[in-house]
């Protein structure tokens, strides 16, 4: 019989003490998972320690061993703590809009999305270091892992959700708010050669579907609403739906907060239907 978990939301409780309670009810359902459960989580005093040693165990090789990058982790969440406020974040956005997810413990040890992001959020700070070299073998390691590139200099706020995450690509000055949700195919990148800021803007909220190409230095307003499969070239008004090839709006005012409802459809007026 499958165990229900009782996540308790960071409400009434740190994601950290749910998190471990979430291993801790795990160990005793599965206790085959007894060793990576201790060494990933419930060894660890609180999760910038626990994600450091994740990092390690994922991404390390024999080139970056484990415990070079767990210090590399650790070193940049004890500069910057908004590093592990972000990553709190990601877990409760992921909790939040995943029907998928059944607790933190899930999304923490498994979802790839996560992980690559918070690898993105440690190499984005060597980058801003100057530490150029190992920015790059950091977004490297995690393309060829989970065959997701973003590029170190991107910028990316907190509560980010990357759900399945295959595929998705972020150039060099792109910008991502905060409370976006993307799907497995995004891509934000540019439309030539040029160098510069040439790579998409995302607003706060903004719901990206899955295969959807924004190109360009191009504004997505706030809340506004990107469909599956379209390929948008010019910029899209806060609270507007965009969809097509190329993109054209179908829908201002979309919904309220797209990246959290993860509505993907479109209002049943902007349709053709043909019988």
């Amino acid at each position: 019989m499958a165990q229900v978990f009782e996540v308790i939301t960071p409400e009434d409780k740190p994601i950290w003490l749910c998190l471990r309670q979430e291993a801790s009810d795990t160990l005793a359902a599965e206790p085959g998972l007894a060793s990576m459960l201790h060494s990933t989580i419930l060894s660890h005093d609180d999760l910038a320690s626990a994600l450091s040693y994740h990092m390690a165990r994922k991404a390390g090789d024999d080139t970056l061993r484990g415990m070079t990058l767990r210090e590399i982790a650790q070193k940049a969440y004890a500069a910057d703590a908004s590093l592990v406020e972000a990553a709190e974040a990601d877990l409760q956005a992921i909790y939040e809009r995943d029907p998928a997810a059944k607790g933190y413990l899930q999304a923490f040890m498994f979802f790839k999305g996560f992980l690559a992001l918070q690898i993105h959020r440690v190499g984005h700070r060597l980058w801003q270091e100057g530490r150029y070299t190992m920015a790059h073998y950091l977004q490297s390691r995690v393309s060829e892992l989970f065959q997701i590139d973003i590029h170190p200099a991107a910028k990316i706020g907190k509560g980010i959700f990357i759900d399945h995450g295959t595929g998705v690509v972020i150039g060099e000055t792109a910008v991502v708010d905060d409370e976006v949700s993307m799907l497995h195919g995004v891509t934000l990148g540019g439309t030539g050669a040029d160098r510069g800021d040439r790579h998409p803007k995302i607003g706060k909220g903004v719901l990206l579907g899955a295969g959807a190409k924004v190109l360009g230095n191009i504004t997505i307003g706030d809340y506004a609403k990107i469909a599956s499969g379209s390929v948008v070239l010019k910029p899209v008004p806060a609270h507007c739906t965009a969809a097509g090839v190329p993109a054209r709006l179908v829908n201002c005012k979309t919904c309220e907060d797209p990246a959290r409802k993860m509505d993907h459809t479109l209002a049943d007026v902007d349709y053709d239907y043909v019988i």
